[in-house]
């Protein structure tokens, strides 16, 4: 084969031997071009596959008189190279939104942190009921205290009242019993 003429004549007529040719003269020039736009090997060869794929299908749009088969090649790479980048940034863009939605981990239990929640677990369980269903429609279920009147029936005043003796006989235990150490100041409320 010659020309570029009879390699796209050849071509045109589905000869495989022609495809071949065609990639033993172009495809450096392809991968080289590939390379340059992406920045990575593998993604450049990956274009490059594509571009004689997609010049194989597409094998009857060649016209030798706009221009070379080189040029016709390396138009089809730049395009292939063009929506490969477009893909990442897109697949980059998605990766992003969906790490901003995740919710950040929370750090592990310490012993420490544990043992608070058992003293104020073990402590709600010793109040009255009123008092401990005020305290956990309060801090587990953040209701307000009108929310929490309105839950529970009780009026507002007595849900105040059960909450602040609740919290008073969790904070004295807080102190009998000691929370740990390194949480002791942050009282019952920080556990809740």
């Amino acid at each position: 084969m010659n020309s570029d003429d009879e390699l796209a004549g050849q071509l045109r007529d589905g000869d495989e031997k022609a495809l071949r040719a065609a990639y033993d003269l172009y495809g450096a020039a392809v991968l080289y071009l590939a390379q340059r736009l992406l920045g990575n090997r593998a993604d450049a060869e990956d274009v490059t596959q594509l571009t004689f794929v997609a010049a194989w299908t597409g094998r009857d749009t060649f016209d030798p008189e706009r221009g070379s088969m080189l040029g016709w090649l390396l138009g089809i790479a730049r395009r292939k190279a063009v929506d490969r980048m477009r893909s990442a940034a897109r697949s980059d863009r998605i990766t992003e939104t969906v790490r901003a939605q995740l919710p950040l981990a929370e750090p592990p239990e310490t012993p420490d942190r544990i043992v608070d929640r058992l003293i104020v677990a073990d402590e709600l369980g010793r109040l009255p009921e009123d008092q401990r269903r005020t305290l956990q429609l309060a801090f587990f279920d953040d209701l307000t205290h009108p929310q929490i009147a309105a839950v529970t029936g009780l009026p507002l005043g007595t849900v105040k009242s059960h909450i602040r003796r609740g919290m008073a006989n969790l904070r004295r235990r807080w102190e009998v019993d000691g929370g740990t150490s390194g949480s002791r100041s942050a009282g019952p409320s920080r556990a809740l």
